[in-house]
């Protein structure tokens, strides 16, 4: 039967060699989540079997649990744990963390134990596992009264991570989508292709749907000073679409007043074929006057700006289309729209950034895929009201457009943790949050509510803790909580 395991918890397993206590862990958890007293035998000795490694391997064991429970992440110790002081120090250790201790015990009968260890390349003396079992025999019923949250039997249960957030406060009860937002590149010392590579492979692991960056050539005063590391998105994407399998990628949104508009269809499309169909168009009409002016580009007035929105979300379907066809707008002319290989993609999604209300929106409806929105529900609900409009007025069916939004938001899997880091950053929790919304995984969850029933359909989350170890794992059962 499944049984839910809080998120984060400490897990002991306890039986002798050969009851099946390694096979177990790497069936329900995951590498990382599993600390094993072979493997660290194996990494500071000769071998799993080099006992004379024992001390170093418990020692680095230990030291590793301390460090995942610091960062109160699900932690397996795959040992014998036949050993009550050793029992009692993980459970003080669970204590302090704050997270619950549980224990797995294998209550495997002795002939399969010895037969397991007949069949191992190196098996370990008979006496010794006779000893093993004996002591498990003596161990196993005292394991009920140890203080343990719970003490489970291996061949009963198959384990369930149970959300941090609770169904009491808050059940959605429409599906929501998750994209992630990469807006900010500023990871200290490390090494920013492998950063990025992680940060990618998590994201897609953790159930986000689309990966976003920002196109910009420098960042933007919102997120941080102009001289921090900014990548230029669409080589960025590219490179992207080789260290990922499944997530969808775009840039949340193109300017399009930095690039010819048959070279951008061109590079979306190379960026489709290279992942494999995996490009969405994100594009708006450009707002940052300054990074214009600082790198020489014309910065148009409004409605020129907005003019060229308009042309190039009716010429883009046609340079990634068949033939070679021609377009003329008012201020796009494109003589021959020639551009193959074509998008592995019958239609490449177009998503409009910006919520202008008699224009930007009225675009929307005439042409677009989808709008990107930001605000709470009340914001959302009245734009939303504006598209209504807008495709009553051009017999549109407003839903064939994907409604996203973007926000920022911070999570934390509790509000100790949130509290924390606050403190230990000198502010105030309110302080810490300042503009970004969200804090724990219920929290989020409340939140994402609100927006889903107000009608979003796609949420886009720049992570302002990104850094911080165990972030996206977190953000992903917020993800759970909505795969309805």
């Amino acid at each position: 039967m499944p049984i839910r395991i809080p998120f984060p918890s400490l897990i002991v397993l306890v039986g002798p060699s050969g009851s099946g206590k390694t096979t177990w862990a790497e069936a329900n958890f995951k590498a990382g989540q599993v600390v094993s007293s072979d493997a660290l035998r194996a990494a500071v000795g000769t071998g799993q079997h080099d006992q004379k490694a024992s001390a170093d391997a418990f020692a680095v064991l230990e030291s590793i649990v301390d460090m995942r429970l610091a960062r109160e992440l699900v932690t397996v110790i795959d040992t014998l744990g036949l050993n009550a002081d050793d029992r009692l120090r993980w459970r003080q250790k669970a204590t302090d963390a704050g997270v619950p201790a549980i224990a797995i015990a294998f209550d495997t009968d002795q002939k399969t134990c010895k037969d397991r260890n007949k069949r191992r390349s190196r098996s370990i003396p008979p006496k010794v596992l006779d000893s093993q079992i004996t002591r498990y025999a003596e161990t196993r019923p005292a394991l009920e009264d140890e203080g343990f949250a719970a003490v489970y039997t291996a061949d009963d249960v198959t384990p369930v991570a149970l959300p941090s957030w609770s169904a009491d406060q808050v059940s959605p009860t429409r599906r929501l989508r998750f994209g992630l937002q990469v807006s900010n590149y500023e990871w200290g010392d490390v090494s920013t292709p492998d950063t990025l590579a992680a940060i990618a492979r998590r994201a897609e692991a953790a159930g986000f749907e689309s990966l976003w960056l920002m196109d910009h050539f420098r960042q933007i005063p919102q997120v941080g000073p102009a001289w921090n590391d900014m990548l230029e998105a669409y080589t960025t994407l590219a490179w992207l679409a080789g260290v990922t399998d499944t997530i969808k990628l775009g840039a949340l949104v193109t300017g399009l007043t930095y690039r010819n508009v048959g070279l951008l269809a061109k590079i979306i499309s190379t960026l489709d074929v290279l992942s494999d169909g995996r490009a969405i168009c994100g594009i708006g009409a450009g707002w940052f006057k300054q990074e214009h002016e600082a790198f020489g580009y014309v910065y148009p007035p409004d409605r020129e700006r907005l003019d060229l929105l308009e042309d190039a979300l009716q010429a883009l379907p046609i340079l990634w289309g068949a033939g070679a066809k021609s377009f003329e707008g008012k201020v796009v002319s494109i003589p021959e729209a020639l551009a193959y290989p074509r998008p592995v993609q019958e239609h490449i999604p177009i998503l409009v950034g910006g919520s202008g209300e008699k224009r930007t929106l009225k675009l929307v409806a005439q042409y677009a895929d989808a709008c990107n929105l930001m605000g709470g529900p009340d914001d959302v609900r009245h734009k939303l009201a504006v598209l209504d409009a807008h495709c009553e007025a051009v017999g549109r069916d407003r839903t064939e457009i994907e409604v996203t939004h973007l926000s920022p938001t911070f999570v934390y899997s509790t509000r100790p943790e949130l509290e924390a880091e606050a403190k230990a950053m000198g502010m105030d929790v309110d302080v810490l949050l300042g503009p970004f919304s969200g804090g724990t995984v219920t929290d989020n969850v409340t939140r994402f509510t609100g927006l889903s029933e107000a009608g979003v359909d796609l949420a886009i989350v720049a992570i302002a803790n990104l850094h911080r170890p165990g972030s996206l794992e977190t953000f992903g059962e917020v993800i759970e909580a909505f795969s309805i």
